[in-house]
């Protein structure tokens, strides 16, 4: 099944009945204005030409990592395997690693053209990339040495307890819901990577690392030294905050974005959806609902 970027099939599957059909025939109305642009060719038609986009994960299960035999698996690449073969079979995915904080910089620069890293869609990204709709929707937990020591339960219990420090990555939302629940920076150690994060927590730098649900439960596996905190969605200000998470692409690359929102539509909520990520932890209770353009006003 070949589609040109001047034949986008828009079909909504009623498992999915979030994802507005405007919405979807306005993505299509900015792909033909840009398909029709005289002179300049776009990130679509230069990857149809090539036969080859650039993809990027960023080493976090079980939204996209590598395996033990280094094969790139999660989540986010499943879908994107999926989502870019109906798009057009003779596409080849050259799969770019790169640190989470790296990912916005990234693509912005154009090392990549698509960001597959299950990342959670807020205001303040959206005025920098532009995203799919959403994936999937989760909550928070912690990673924390095994019996909790600390008795660590959310943002607020660290904020709460002057002797508790708290581990997060750059460049995810863990550090906006510590700054936003008053933990100092003196408290709260900024990392480089998961397993840099989940050393510091073994060697005692701090007493919990600031995680997806999914995210903590993958890193403490079968380590008995380290255990996973209970669920929870964060609130911030008197709101109670889940995380969406979905494919980011270049602002400019509005002919990409739009052609793989279209077939991710068509995707979503499929039996061949739920098959392919359900190994990873992710069920038909995951499913969002709630719209990029939703999410991206706030």
């Amino acid at each position: 099944m070949e589609r040109g970027p001047d034949s986008i099939a828009i079909l909504l599957h009623p498992a999915w009945p979030w994802l507005g059909r405007a919405a979807a025939l306005g993505g299509l109305a900015a792909l033909a204005l840009l398909v029709g642009s005289a002179g300049a060719q776009g990130t679509l038609e230069r990857i149809q030409a090539d036969g080859k986009v650039r993809v990027a994960i960023a080493g976090e299960a079980p939204y996209g990592y590598r395996d033990a035999s280094g094969e790139v698996t999660g989540e986010a690449p499943a879908i994107a395997r999926a989502v870019l073969e109906r798009i057009d079979p003779a596409i080849e995915i050259e799969w770019v690693e790169t640190e989470f904080g790296q990912l916005i910089p990234g693509l912005q620069e154009g090392a990549f053209d698509i960001a597959a890293a299950g990342m959670f869609i807020t205001p303040e990204r959206c005025a920098q990339v532009a995203f799919s709709n959403p994936t999937y929707v989760v909550g928070e937990a912690f990673a924390v040495r095994t019996g909790n020591p600390k008795g660590i339960s959310s943002y607020v219990s660290i904020s709460d307890n002057d002797e508790a420090r708290v581990g997060l990555i750059a460049g995810t939302v863990e550090y906006n819901y510590a700054l936003v629940t008053g933990i100092p920076a003196d408290r709260a150690l900024l990392y480089r990577n998961f397993d840099k994060a989940i050393e510091g927590l073994k060697e005692g730098e701090v007493d919990a690392v600031g995680l997806t649900t999914l995210s903590a439960q993958s890193l403490v596996d079968g380590d008995p030294a380290l255990e996973a905190t209970p669920q929870f969605y964060p609130n911030l200000d008197g709101e109670e905050v889940k995380g969406y998470g979905g494919f980011a692409f270049r602002k400019e690359d509005q002919d990409l974005a739009a052609a793989f929102d279209a077939e991710l539509a068509e995707f979503l909520g499929t039996d061949e959806h739920w098959r392919l990520v359900e190994r990873f932890g992710f069920g038909p209770d995951m499913a969002p609902d709630m719209t990029a353009e939703q999410l991206c006003q706030g």
